[in-house]
């Protein structure tokens, strides 16, 4: 991938056009290309279920729904928001044209045989034809991930001492000291080659310790998934049969209920995987994983063939888990709503790594730099209390900028609750007052980071 990618990328083309390119990338070239793409001089194109490339390095959303395109201003939480408020509003519109229709339904049926009022029944009839439909916004089915619940067995569920692993005379990592519970949440952070892998197969059993000492509880149970499983999944047989070896004693409606909780319905059960999308695939292998309800599950770049939605499921999935967790991924936004330990492979050691992920993310994007002999730091000069004045002034300012833009907001959510607003004869003005909600939340989204920015220059000052 870094390959394909280096061979587009050099020859800096007026209009860039990217598929999915953070899949099978490591975190640091995921952190690469999106600082990257952010600075790109020219017109960049993207497909992409990376929340945070879509945050960092896009201004504007294009989303692609029944057959039709609309255009989003700003990155993807942006989008996001506009479009829950869009179709909110879109859902009290339909609600509300749906009681209209029943309330003129209820005239015709009560009265169409009654000749006194036969032309008004008939009145209301033509009303109905005349009536075009709001329809509902459709929710895509529900995403989901449904984990079974392992018993709890007593801390540690896996403790090394002095362990070294590697392969035949060669020792990737040396000198591990771990120790898991049941409750931990880890992510494996570690550039490419320095051993996370290795890691997580040792851990997983897939690999021995070749010295030192790893204990496992008796009763341990270990679910692994990595990113080559779901080319490894039999093409020519449907997810039915993938679960039918595993499970021969279940009966299929159990079997189906399974393939259910992993978003596979009826459909996509009895065709074969070869014809099925990467997400089903992935769904299908993380369903594998955890069938034997796993007390440790161990996920090598889960996320890579996931949409968005199937993302945001496999967090609250994760969350909810009773199980350890280990997460090697390059998808910042799983690693930083799921994991609360960080443990850094790096130069043969697996150690703690105390910051936080914004801190490992500066770090990863900081190019390193040959040692030279220390210089003198210079002397930061002291700001003055004028300095000091104005700074406050610029956070007093911006403060109420944020402010009076709420209000704003306020107003038109206000606004945008009048049920008169959603009659028939007033949808233009309801598609303006829309719009000018879109643009306030934008506003305010710029004014809340240009106070945050006023108040850091202010703390800085402040602490010279």
């Amino acid at each position: 991938m870094r390959v394909a990618l280096a061979a587009v990328l050099f020859a800096e083309p007026d209009l860039l056009l990217l598929d999915e390119p953070t899949n099978y990338l490591d975190l640091e070239g995921a952190l690469w290309l999106e600082s990257y793409l952010a600075r790109y001089p020219h017109t960049v194109l993207i497909v992409s279920h990376d929340r945070e490339l879509l945050n960092r390095a896009v201004g504007g959303i294009l989303h692609l729904e029944n057959k039709g395109l609309t255009y989003y201003s700003g990155n993807y939480d942006q989008f996001a928001k506009q479009r829950a408020a869009t179709r909110a509003v879109q859902a009290a519109a339909a609600k509300k044209q749906q009681a209209q229709r029943e309330h003129l339904q209820g005239f015709v049926d009560r009265f169409k045989a009654k000749a006194s009022k036969a032309k008004q029944a008939q009145s209301r009839v033509k009303m109905l034809e005349k009536m075009e439909t709001i329809r509902m916004p459709e929710d895509a089915a529900r995403t989901v991930f449904t984990f079974p619940e392992p018993e709890e067995l007593s801390p540690p569920i896996i403790a090394t001492e002095g362990a070294g692993v590697g392969y035949g005379e060669t020792i990737v990592l040396d000198k591990l000291n771990l120790r898991i519970d049941q409750d931990d949440r880890i992510a494996l952070l570690g550039r490419n080659g320095e051993g996370k892998s290795t890691l997580s197969k040792m851990l997983s059993g897939r690999l021995d310790v070749a010295h030192g000492k790893m204990v496992q509880s008796n009763k341990l149970r270990i679910g692994f998934f990595a990113q080559h499983q779901v080319e490894e999944l039999r093409v020519d047989e449907t997810p039915l049969d993938h679960l039918f070896r595993e499970r021969p004693a279940e009966g299929q409606a159990r079997l189906r209920a399974r393939l259910a909780g992993f978003g596979l319905g009826a459909d996509q059960a009895e065709t074969p995987v070869g014809k099925l999308s990467g997400g089903q695939k992935a769904r299908l292998s993380l369903l594998l994983a955890t069938l034997p309800a796993p007390h440790l599950l161990i996920l090598d770049e889960p996320t890579n063939h996931l949409d968005i939605e199937s993302r945001e499921a496999l967090v609250e999935a994760l969350s909810a888990y009773s199980g350890a967790v280990i997460l090697v991924s390059h998808d910042m936004h799983l690693l930083s709503m799921v994991a609360d330990r960080l443990w850094l492979v790096k130069a043969g050691r697996v150690t703690p790594y105390d910051d936080d992920l914004q801190a490992y993310r500066k770090m990863l994007l900081t190019p390193d730099k040959p040692e030279r002999a220390e210089k003198p730091k210079p002397q930061l000069k002291k700001a003055s209390r004028e300095d000091i004045l104005a700074l406050k002034a610029d956070v007093r300012k911006a403060e109420e900028r944020v402010s009076k833009i709420s209000d704003m907001r306020d107003k038109l959510a206000k606004k945008l609750a009048d049920p008169a607003l959603y009659e028939d004869t007033r949808l233009g003005e309801l598609e303006t007052w829309n719009k000018k909600y879109a643009e306030v939340m934008d506003g305010l989204e710029r004014a809340e980071a240009m106070w945050m920015g006023a108040l850091e220059k202010l703390e800085k000052a402040q602490a010279k």
